[in-house]
């Protein structure tokens, strides 16, 4: 299929902005309309670092995969996934061991659409349209247990998703979750939106442009961010600003100026 035949079947609307299309433009991608592109401009002006901290966050997404692969995962799920574009879970994971699982889930029919159409030719790779709040029907479905295994530790990705999250009840069930079925050996990765430290005038514009009630990111502090992983042992360094965490040169994006990222990122691992 084209793009806008994509589009088209799963009815995208072209008069209201898309998280999932927003986000893949900041990214530098095409799946994107004029309404996408105009809310992602106007948050760029409020703050330039907008874009800075979307493409850090995709860089932390690789390192954080390298870094599973090392400690011998072969199997991954990726909660949020977005719409695809290059540094894919499974481009990361498969390029170092061919034989790894990933199974992506978002709740926008858009994303999913263009990841199956991205997946159709790799048979350890599958995606799944659902609510990350229905963590354990995820976890159920015949299609995920078709290809990942629970009985073998597990990485669970969920970057720059658990700030839609807003009621911290809802949040706390979903790692409560996994938690419970994950086994040892496992490891969660977290990537999370925070205007901690942000100069007040750049925390207002973005409040301002948070586009509606359905798609507005809830900010939580360093120590917010660390509780996710309570129950978890984390990885050195433990849960710093999205850059710091294992940057692999000295010179990486935002590596010098980390608080321009205005997220925390972190690992924890199944004891």
């Amino acid at each position: 299929m084209t793009r806008t035949e994509d589009w088209d079947s799963v009815g995208a609307s072209t008069e209201k902005h898309n998280i999932a299309r927003y986000y893949d433009y900041l990214l530098g991608g095409y799946h994107n309309f004029a309404v996408d592109r105009k809310m992602g401009d106007l948050v760029i002006q409020a703050c330039p670092d907008i874009r800075l901290g979307a493409l850090a966050n995709r860089a932390f997404l690789r390192r954080a995969v390298k870094f599973l692969c090392q400690q011998g995962l072969d199997q991954f799920l990726d909660l949020g996934s977005g719409i695809p574009t290059s540094g894919n879970v499974h481009e990361v994971a498969q390029k170092i061991n061919p034989a790894a699982h990933v199974f992506y889930v978002d709740i926008d029919p858009v994303a999913v659409i263009h990841s199956q159409a991205i997946l159709k030719d790799n048979p350890n790779a599958s995606t799944l349209q659902e609510d990350i709040l229905n963590i354990e029907k995820i976890l159920d479905h015949p299609a995920f247990t078709a290809l990942i295994d629970l009985r073998r530790p597990l990485g669970v990705l969920m970057l720059s998703v658990l700030h839609f999250v807003k009621d911290d009840e809802s949040l706390q069930g979903i790692l409560r979750v996994l938690k419970n079925r994950l086994i040892s050996g496992s490891y969660i990765v977290i990537s999370h939106y925070s205007v901690e430290g942000a100069p007040l005038e750049t925390i207002t514009q973005l409040n301002r442009f948070g586009g509606g009630d359905s798609s507005k990111s809830t900010s939580r502090s360093l120590a917010e961010t660390s509780r996710l992983f309570d129950g978890f042992e984390l990885v050195e360094p433990g849960v710093v600003r999205l850059p710091l965490w294992r940057p692999e040169n000295p010179d990486d994006l935002l590596v010098s100026q980390p608080e321009r990222s205005m997220a925390f990122a972190g690992i924890g691992r199944q004891p």
